[in-house]
């Protein structure tokens, strides 16, 4: 029998690299909103790019996530849950990308 195939996203988490930053969210998300607008220097000094998904477009995500965003990775790496700490935020970029 031929094992399930991941999810779409997850596949695509797990090609993503250090250059690419993941933001679980949803409308309405004020956290989401907030973290989103922190991180927005971060990105531009590292040259992240920054890849929006919507956990309530998808059923497997929103039970995955439910009210535990926004939920950042890094790469395929979870970086951050509910808040970020910039500093972190800092190093977990400088670290995965050198």
């Amino acid at each position: 029998m031929t094992p399930p195939r991941p999810h779409p996203e997850e596949e695509r988490l797990a090609r993503a690299t250090p250059r690419e930053v993941t933001l679980y969210t949803r409308p309405g998300c004020h956290l989401c909103e907030q973290a989103k607008a922190a991180i927005a220097p971060l990105l531009a000094e590292f040259g992240a790019t920054l890849r929006e998904v919507n956990i309530d477009e998808d059923a497997l995500l929103r039970e995955r996530y439910g009210w535990d965003i926004p939920v950042l990775f890094i790469g395929a790496h979870k970086a951050a849950k509910h808040r970020v700490d910039l500093e972190q935020f800092r190093r977990q970029l400088r670290d995965a990308q050198s």
